[in-house]
């Protein structure tokens, strides 16, 4: 009988042995999930003091590939390269504070919004520029990140002024600071960013002209994925996920832009 007893025990245990190696395995043998992410523009996408991936983009990824059970690759890379590396392969999913444009949409597939905010202004502080329409005169440079919605914004609606684009939104910065340009346009948590670091040379334009949101991106056709992106986005926010970012890297901007009657970005 204590035999029996002990062949059973040693039965059950070897088929939990079992079982363990192969959930772990399966595990292992799941696809990286690339994420392709610019990681210039924090608190969203940026790098720790080590050099790291850091920010909100960067615990939303980590979340998402969890969700997923599959392990994670972040990959750098400048934000015009993204949909051109999406579309050959070379990543699986653009999360860099991306807005979802029609344009963009032929392109590539998006997910569920999770972020929402529009297009602002970074003036000059003895500029008489007050709004959007200031800017419509020929006299007028703009500068532009490379391959954003404010140059495509500059580009379609103010064609009598002269346009400066870089790679970098610092640069952007330092063309209205020095005086080169006139105004920036960007994205609205950034110009009250630039707004706060500048203050002897800049001032910001708070209140969106253009209102956008921000999504994940997919390679066209992708729908399972973009199916288990968007499920995932649902318990992320059902279970304050985003509230808890928020707190975590945009305490200061959300109580300023409450305080200003202007919604807060995430929600």
């Amino acid at each position: 009988m204590i035999v029996r007893h002990l062949l059973f025990i040693s039965a059950v245990c070897a088929f939990f042995i079992v079982s363990i190696g192969c959930d772990q395995k399966a595990k292992s043998s799941m696809p990286e999930l690339r994420i392709g992410m610019d990681l210039s523009y924090p608190p969203f996408e940026m790098q720790d003091k080590t050099g790291k991936p850091d920010g909100i983009s960067v615990r939303m990824a980590e979340a998402l590939a969890k969700h997923l059970g599959r392990p994670l690759k972040i990959v750098p890379m400048e934000f015009s390269g993204m949909i051109p590396a999406l579309k050959t392969g070379n990543i699986d999913v653009i999360l860099s504070s991306m807005t979802a444009t029609d344009e963009r949409r032929q392109s590539i597939d998006f997910s569920k919004p999770y972020a929402f905010t529009g297009l602002a202004l970074l003036v000059r502080k003895d500029s008489n520029i007050q709004s959007i329409d200031d800017l419509k005169t020929g006299d007028i440079t703009i500068s532009a990140k490379a391959a954003t919605t404010g140059e495509t914004w500059a580009i379609n609606n103010l064609p009598l002024a002269k346009r400066v684009v870089f790679e970098d939104q610092t640069a952007c910065v330092l063309e209205v600071a020095q005086g080169r340009a006139d105004a920036f346009i960007y994205d609205q948590l950034s110009i009250f960013k630039y707004a706060q670091a500048n203050p002897n040379t800049t001032r910001g334009l708070l209140k969106p002209f253009v209102e956008e949101s921000w999504a994940m991106g997919t390679a066209k056709g992708n729908t399972l994925l973009l199916a288990q992106i968007n499920e995932f986005l649902d318990e992320f926010r059902a279970h304050d996920g985003f509230a808890k970012l928020g707190e975590q890297y945009l305490k200061k901007e959300k109580k300023f832009l409450e305080s200003a009657g202007l919604p807060f970005i995430l929600r």
